[in-house]
């Protein structure tokens, strides 16, 4: 077991969860399973956790998923996972099959809107950038001086993210800007209902985390929150190298449940 989790309140509740019949390893992308990074494009998983999350489905009883905020198709480009490994895509609403209702033609256009107001927003900034998903567009104030930072968020959050329509999520130097309605914490309750899990470890780093992490209310479910900043999550952990070791752990306590 990693130095992280042995011997530590964290450490026993990763052997509660283990020992259970049915669990689901779940995770954030960015800031936990690879680092927080310049250009978004460069963000590479840890080996550590790519394959922790990978020997973890592949054991019975046990799930496994990365949940994020990335466009699906993108996030199975950068982390190279996929089947057994569910990924579930912008925030949750994005999974294998798409999203539950294909966009409108309203919806498309109000996204068009969007993403040209970010566009124009991102050419007055240097440093700003705009990424753009099948239902939202973000924009990205990480690589911005400080004071352009400020002045790009605050024109976002006056112009469109004040449409009719719009569903604002903020994130670490990002604002999101969707045209559906996403939340990580349904996104678990439909894998954890899928999958019949009795309990669920999730670790996440951002404030859109926060929302996974309240719907972590059963008796074996396990939050770790990556990082500094409020949390509703029970655990806190420093950063990836330590969520390395945390689903490292949770595989190793977890072959040797479905062992005995």
């Amino acid at each position: 077991m990693s130095p992280t989790a042995r011997a530590t309140p964290l450490g026993d509740a990763l052997v509660e969860f283990a020992s259970l019949d049915r669990v689901l390893i779940a995770s954030d992308y960015d800031g936990c399973v690879a680092p927080i990074v310049s250009r978004p494009e460069d963000a590479v998983p840890d080996p550590a956790s790519a394959a922790a999350l990978t020997a973890a489905a592949d054991l019975p009883g046990t799930w496994a998923a990365l949940v994020s905020g990335r466009a699906r198709a993108d996030l199975s480009a950068l982390s190279g996972l996929g089947d057994p490994v569910t990924l579930v895509g912008s925030h949750g609403a994005e999974f294998e099959s798409g999203f539950d209702e294909p966009l409108t033609v309203e919806q498309k256009t109000l996204l068009a809107a969007v993403v040209a107001e970010f566009e124009s927003i991102a050419t007055r900034f240097p440093g700003t950038s705009v990424e753009t998903k099948p239902a939202s567009t973000t924009l990205h104030v990480r690589n911005a001086s400080d004071d352009d930072a400020r002045a790009a968020l605050t024109l976002a959050v006056e112009g469109p993210a004040s449409w009719a329509g719009v569903h604002v999520t903020h994130g670490k130097s990002v604002i999101e800007l969707a045209v559906i309605e996403t939340s990580k914490g349904h996104a678990l309750d439909r894998l954890r209902d899928r999958v019949h899990a009795q309990a669920v470890l999730y670790l996440g780093d951002d404030i859109t985390d926060e929302k996974a992490f309240a719907h972590l209310n059963l008796p074996g479910d396990v939050g770790v929150k990556v990082g500094d900043g409020a949390t509703a999550a029970k655990f806190r952990i420093t950063g990836p190298d330590e969520v390395a070791q945390v689903l490292t752990a949770a595989v190793e306590l977890r072959a040797s449940a479905t062992r005995s």
